[in-house]
């Protein structure tokens, strides 16, 4: 029999696929990389006192807590060399393919001759939706994983490759990719270019998701912030956010609305909303990172789909 090593997205699928019992242990990638700024040498010294100063500012994560929960569990990652396959669970969205590059990444460094296979969730019925692991039944889990992908040397090669660009201080290299065959990644193009709307629009400084909370707080008239939060985490397309990340999302517009509760844009939040007013330079900052790029020395030309360095 061969052995088996299971990582997963989160805590809750974690406990999920316990239940579907699959034989070998199963770790956690518990991180957010697709926010904050990233370092290429994934598991390094340096990779991860980047990722706990991001944390800690940003979202007041303690050591404490990051020792506990993120370290721990990578340090178990490490203790895993006996393995004959290695299965990655992830899903369609911008949060989850960011975390399986960087795994792969850590993968192609750490345990060069082992088999990797992987399971990922996306389109599953026919249809336009899209499917998180935890959106499916346990038969479906089954049958995602019955046609796990085996990854060739190729396929890590590339989700290498493509992890050191979106570490690179420059994203237009990414744009290339966004079209080309993605080897065995179904959903990475999509990632790709959801990554790179996250920098500012020319129009009005404030990138997609930006320009979406205050569009919906002006078409839906929220009566609360927590149900604008609501409304934003239920249709959120590519970008797979938590509440955490829309609540830090929504503070840095704050200025932009007249009150909260119930929520309503200012003067100014609906000349930005409609173009006739640009807010780069009240965000703008040299500390905010997406991978290894400064969000503001970029901006995005949404005519064109592409990238512009500032």
């Amino acid at each position: 029999m061969s052995s088996q090593l299971h990582i997963t997205n989160g805590d809750i699928f974690t406990e999920r696929l316990k239940q579907l019992k699959y034989k070998g242990a199963v770790i956690t990638w518990r991180e957010m990389l697709c926010e904050g700024k990233t370092e290429t040498n994934v598991g390094s010294e340096a990779f991860w006192k980047t990722r706990f100063d991001f944390l800690h500012k940003q979202y007041n994560v303690s050591k404490s807590w990051f020792i506990e929960k993120t370290l721990k569990e990578y340090r178990s990652l490490c203790s895993h060399k006996q393995e004959d396959e290695i299965v990655l669970w992830f899903e369609y969205d911008l949060f989850c393919q960011v975390n399986m590059l960087a795994v792969i990444s850590w993968l192609k460094m750490h345990r060069r001759h082992v088999r990797i296979s992987l399971v990922c969730s996306g389109y599953e019925d026919g249809t336009d939706r899209l499917f998180g692991l935890n959106d499916l039944s346990d038969e479906q889990l089954r049958g995602l994983y019955e046609k796990r992908v085996d990854l060739s040397q190729d396929d890590i090669e590339y989700a290498d490759y493509v992890w050191q660009l979106y570490c690179s201080n420059n994203p237009i290299r990414l744009e290339n990719l966004a079209e080309y065959d993605h080897y065995q990644f179904q959903y990475l193009g999509e990632a790709i270019k959801t990554h790179l709307k996250r920098f500012p629009t020319i129009k009005n400084g404030l990138n997609e998701i930006e320009n979406r909370v205050l569009k919906v707080a002006a078409e839906e008239k929220p009566t609360s912030k927590k149900e604008l939060l609501a409304s934003l985490l239920a249709n959120q397309g590519w970008y797979g956010f938590g509440d955490t990340q829309y609540d830090r999302i929504v503070r840095s517009l704050r200025p932009l609305f007249h009150s909260m509760n119930p929520v309503r844009l200012s003067k100014e939040g609906k000349d930005v909303l409609e173009n006739q007013a640009n807010y780069y330079a009240s965000l703008r900052s040299n500390e905010v990172y997406l991978g290894g790029a400064l969000k503001y020395n970029f901006l995005y030309n949404t005519e064109a789909g592409r990238i512009l360095k500032l």
